[in-house]
């Protein structure tokens, strides 16, 4: 910090960098120019380079020998099952399976399944299927999990093997395929197949061998495009992907040749394809085509130094940056975030030069005349709300009906009031004790909240009665509100114990045009509720209204 204060902050003052937008602008130029800078010469060299010679040969190299390694995988495959096949044991024991030792020639055929799985680790499953295309013999007295295509045993009449699609086996958690070669006595007449479930594991050690580490990727896939095995992936998701048409077609059209294509996740590749003679299978040598450029050692020793050149000066930046603007700033903005969250104990330090320490004072002076504001509110809240239940208090309820009576004569609009008391609330209280009647109180009072409108004046009147003011609402809604509002106290549990309320409605003027005869009014049909049985809204004028119809009814 000594150093910062004598040598570093008086330049920075003697370049005119006190104020905030100078620093951001300086900063911003120099950030911007040395990164440009860089990344132009880096671009300018990497443009100029075209795909490496010893990386083409590598990729074709890897998916040559992919190929053959796969072919003759298949071909080693094809001639063991041929060589199994063509035992007597088979071919005798097969003919004897119909005939009067036909349960010793089965044990034979499985005892020498057996001995054959034994010698071959990557065969699963193996199975003898006769010409009608029944499995007669398997391994281990397993005849699951080797099915031949409808037309595999007519093919194999004429013909010398059948090779089946590569698919993901569940139950050995693998990717595998089935081989079959045809069984034939001496005489060359067809008698069955000879069948085996084969996992490609040992094709995969290959690939692995083949790209032993990231990036580079070799995998087989078929010519429609369905990927089979990958060289450090084998999965059922992996052999359900298949590859774009136009990323195949690229391929295959350019067998042999170094090919720039995109992958399915959208990154750009390099990549070699050969085709699998004996199969309708490719293998794939791929490289990312950024790694498919290799740096001369002048230009890796340039791009070096420009990149250690670019951290230090970032990172020398950054660090004035900190110190100048960053951290007041960051400090002030945790003390914005504190204010908005409802809490003004917030005093900050004031001190610095520029925009940042005015605006420093600016905020400590609006921090306090916020707290000023908020005592304030705080009393003038207070005057005009009951402490209990948090409603309006009665100097201010009536203040409102003043003021919307007035307002009611002057545009001829009505409005509503609901006068609401809890019935035998006086037992209540004795018998659960006054604590349990203040929690019912104020229980009672949010559903008073919850069920009317943010504009609409809900107050506590005194005691256990209650008095809601709905705006511009008439007699018929305000009775629906003042429904809703009994049937959800009625339902809500009260320590135990079910409390009900009677409530009765007002309208202004039709029930009076003054805040007295409305009360007065809205009180009597309060009582009319309770003496027709509590738990009830009883609106205005309602007891004359039904007078008047039974009148007509009985005319």
């Amino acid at each position: 910090m000594r150093v910062w204060e004598d040598v570093i902050a008086p330049l920075l003052r003697a370049l005119h960098l006190g104020s905030t937008r100078n620093k951001v602008l300086v900063f911003a130029v120099l950030a911007t120019l040395i990164p440009a800078l860089a990344t132009t010469c880096v671009s300018y060299r990497q443009n100029r380079r075209s795909l490496s010679d010893q990386t083409d040969q590598e990729l074709r190299s890897a998916s040559s020998e992919a190929a053959r390694g796969t072919d003759l995988w298949l071909t080693e495959r094809l001639d063991d099952l041929r060589v199994a096949a063509s035992s007597y044991l088979v071919s005798e024991n097969l003919a004897k399976l119909t005939g009067r030792d036909g349960a010793r020639a089965l044990a034979r055929l499985r005892d020498y399944l057996n001995s054959i799985r034994e010698r071959f680790p990557d065969h699963e499953a193996l199975v003898v299927i006769d010409p009608g295309g029944r499995v007669v013999a398997s391994n281990s007295g397993r005849t699951g999990g080797v099915r031949l295509p409808p037309d595999g045993l007519t093919s194999l009449r004429t013909g010398d093997a059948l090779i089946g699609e590569a698919y993901w086996d569940g139950v050995l958690g693998k990717a595998a395929m089935v081989l079959a070669v045809p069984i034939r006595q001496a005489d060359g007449r067809f008698i069955g197949a000879f069948t085996a479930k084969i996992n490609l594991h040992a094709v995969a050690d290959m690939l692995q061998r083949l790209a032993p580490d990231d990036p580079r990727d070799v995998y087989l896939m078929t010519d429609q495009g369905r990927l089979v095995i990958r060289s450090r992936l084998s999965s059922a998701d992996l052999m359900r992907t298949r590859l774009p048409d136009t990323t195949t077609r690229v391929l295959f059209d350019g067998e042999g040749q170094t090919v720039v294509y995109k992958r399915a996740d959208g990154r750009e590749v390099v990549g070699v394809l050969r085709r699998v003679p004996r199969l309708r299978w490719a293998a794939v040598a791929e490289l990312p085509r950024a790694e498919a450029f290799r740096r001369g050692g002048q230009l890796r020793s340039l791009t070096a130094l420009m990149i250690a050149a670019q951290f230090a000066g970032v990172g020398l930046m950054a660090y004035v940056l900190v110190l100048l603007v960053l951290r007041p700033l960051a400090r002030l903005s945790s003390a914005a975030a504190t204010v908005a969250a409802g809490d003004l104990t917030v005093d900050l330090p004031a001190g610095g030069a520029g925009e940042v320490g005015y605006l420093t004072q600016v905020f400590n002076r609006l921090v306090a005349r916020l707290r000023e504001r908020e005592s304030q509110a705080e009393l003038e809240r207070l005057s005009v709300t009951d402490a209990l239940t948090g409603l309006y208090n009665r100097r201010h309820l009536m203040d409102t009906l003043s003021s919307e009576a007035q307002r009611s004569r002057r545009l001829r609009r009505p409005f509503s009031i609901l006068l609401a008391d809890v019935d035998h609330f006086k037992p209540y209280n004795d018998t659960h004790g006054h604590l349990a009647g203040d929690a019912a109180l104020a229980k009672i009072a949010e559903i008073l909240r919850q069920t009317t409108r943010a504009v609409d004046c809900v107050a506590r009147y005194g005691g256990e009665e209650f008095l809601v003011v709905l705006l511009e609402t008439t007699t018929a809604t305000a009775a629906l509100v003042a429904e809703r509002i009994r049937a959800r106290v009625a339902a809500e549990p009260f320590d135990g114990r079910r409390i009900t309320v009677s409530i009765g409605v007002a309208e202004c003027p039709a029930h009076g045009d003054t805040p007295e005869t409305l009360i007065a009014t809205a009180d009597a049909a309060l009582y009319e509720a309770k003496d027709e049985g509590r738990d009830r809204v009883v609106a205005a004028g309602g007891k004359q209204e039904k007078e008047k119809r039974r009148r007509k009814g009985e005319a």
